[in-house]
């Protein structure tokens, strides 16, 4: 099994382009977070969305969103799966997941074991790993200590010099890239041509140790 890829922070329809030449399987676009560079309101993206390949997914990015706007953008088309990356609780996990039958990402800060024990438990479809808010740092990837068995993206601080042992050590079921595959804050066709070769070419085998 290969890693799937997700591309995080899509800003405008040079990277649109882009992703539909290259076929990440996932698009992500940070909604309604003016404290990111990144961020997009809802009408962009749903001007950017209509020109993105039916056969990649995008994932709606949202801290702190009030629930009903998620929910009517995944019931209204313009995104197919809810990324969560605040401090939203379980119960809006279902709640969205009961009023939709769309999946949703949560994503956790992971600091210490704890955390992970924590997520492991969400309701989420997908739990995303991950350092912090967007902050572009790898965590401790030794708090991960045995194979994860559920479907989980590893995020923070990725790009092409530290993707191949990510992947190989802690055989996520994907990997979000967003700043590890920018230039002067832009996204960088080369560097995401990059990372993809290596993701493809990497079958998800027995986990490493270290």
């Amino acid at each position: 099994m290969l890693s799937k890829v997700k591309i995080c922070g899509l800003q405008n329809e040079a990277d649109i382009e882009m992703i539909n030449q290259l076929k990440p399987e996932f698009a992500g676009f940070i909604i309604n977070y003016p404290v990111s560079y990144r961020s997009k309101t809802e009408k962009e993206v749903k001007i950017l969305r209509e020109k993105l390949r039916e056969d990649i997914q995008a994932v709606g990015v949202f801290v702190n969103e009030p629930e009903e706007n998620v929910i009517r953008m995944l019931k209204e088309g313009t995104i197919d799966i809810a990324q969560l990356h605040g401090e939203e609780d379980d119960e809006m996990v279902l709640r969205i997941k009961r009023s939709t039958n769309q999946p949703v990402i949560k994503s956790f800060c992971l600091r210490r074991e704890k955390d992970l024990e924590e997520a492991l438990l969400s309701h989420a479809d997908y739990i995303l790993l991950d350092q912090g808010k967007g902050e572009g740092k790898t965590f401790d990837w030794s708090l991960i200590k045995e194979e994860i068995k559920r479907p989980w993206f590893l995020a923070g601080g990725l790009k092409k010099e530290n993707l191949r042992e990510a992947i190989e050590r802690l055989r996520p079921y994907a990997v979000d890239l967003s700043s590890g595959v920018e230039t002067d804050k832009r996204k960088d066709p080369k560097k995401v041509l990059e990372v993809l070769e290596i993701a493809r070419t990497l079958q998800v085998g027995k986990r490493i140790n270290k």
